[in-house]
């Protein structure tokens, strides 16, 4: 028999090249890939062997041979797939870190959003799609909504950065989001950090309740070190069980739960080092999440394994090398 032909998650975000200050005090600024690259390479470790991974991403010119390069080293990256070179230098980010969950973010480099006219041919055989909303700006709400009424797979989106305005100087701020209905309306599941959460309702109750009644079937908020909260739809435990059908209304009553974050290596007795890095930790949590729920599993297995790839990224510098890391397979950082 002729071997099954793999299935393929489209991935939605943006290269950015970090320069990071305060993770460790011991050590100078480190320069290292960041941005959707964590969540390609939780992707990479986390998808069963009959998916594959099709980035939809633009590159600027001056990184993008680095980013084919690192595209190269991850195992599950479709054949011919690769970045999309754009005339215009990449996202660089300066982040500043105060504490292993507090830091500042500025933005330099301008990579232009996806329209529909130039997104639409991309999705053409992809059967699941994660967005993770780096910049804030690869999506506007009318693209978003018109990835929705025409894409029939699941589509799981991090909010990320679209809470965040850019100030004159590229300090990246908390601001909030008009519409958040609409938003939560064009995704089935959602993912947002505490501070996020703040930019579209008073508390995390108050948006679940928000996005439930717009068809989010998944409401993930992610505390730090004090682990994630989520909420799923009334009947809800696994990607069979997801609807698209408007006239099916769900019965019964959401359910929610706090699963505890594991502790890191660092801060279970181990001596590999010192200090640990937080970069990526929700991109990594998120990305891992929604392979366990493509690969079959239930709700609750996928968000503990979400919550082991997550712990383990805190005791790996960088996104180069992370997918063999999260496999338990050497890696060099």
């Amino acid at each position: 028999m002729p071997a099954r032909e793999k299935r393929r998650i489209g991935v939605i975000g943006s290269f950015v090249w970090d320069v990071i200050h305060g993770r460790d005090p011991r050590s100078t600024p480190v320069e290292e890939w960041g941005g959707i690259t964590y969540s390609l390479g939780a992707l990479d470790a986390a998808l069963s062997a009959d998916w594959e991974i099709v980035p939809i991403v633009k590159v600027g010119f001056d990184l993008a041979q680095r980013a084919r390069e690192y595209l190269g080293s991850l195992d599950k990256i479709a054949a011919g797939a690769g970045p999309i070179e754009v005339p215009h230098p990449n996202n660089r980010v300066s982040l500043n870190y105060f504490s292993d969950e507090r830091r500042c973010e500025r933005l330099t480099g301008g990579i232009p959003g996806w329209g529909w006219a130039g997104l639409k041919p991309l999705l053409t055989g992809i059967d699941a799609l994660y967005i993770n909303l780096i910049s804030g700006f690869e999506l506007d709400l009318e693209t978003a909504q018109l990835i929705r009424r025409h894409f029939r797979g699941p589509i799981y989106c991090d909010l990320h950065s679209l809470l965040l305005a850019i100030q004159p100087n590229g300090t990246r701020t908390l601001a909030p989001l008009p519409n958040p209905q609409a938003w939560c309306r064009c995704f089935d599941f959602l993912q947002v950090n505490e501070d996020e959460m703040s930019m579209m309702a008073h508390d995390s109750m108050e948006l679940a309740a928000m996005a439930m009644a717009n068809g989010v079937s998944t409401l993930a908020v992610t505390l730090g070190s004090r682990g994630v909260v989520y909420f799923a739809a009334p009947g809800f435990e696994s990607l069979g069980d997801l609807s698209r059908d408007s006239m099916k209304v769900p019965s019964g009553p959401s359910r929610t739960a706090l699963l505890p974050a594991r502790p890191a290596r660092r801060a279970a007795g181990h001596a590999a080092s010192a200090y640990g890095d937080p970069t990526g930790c929700g991109d990594v949590w998120g990305a891992t999440y929604f392979s366990r729920l493509l690969a079959g599993d239930k709700l609750d297995a996928a968000m503990n394994r979400a919550n082991e790839a997550a712990a383990r990224n805190v005791d790996h510098r960088g996104a180069t090398g992370l997918a063999d890391y999260l496999r338990g397979e050497l890696s060099l950082k």
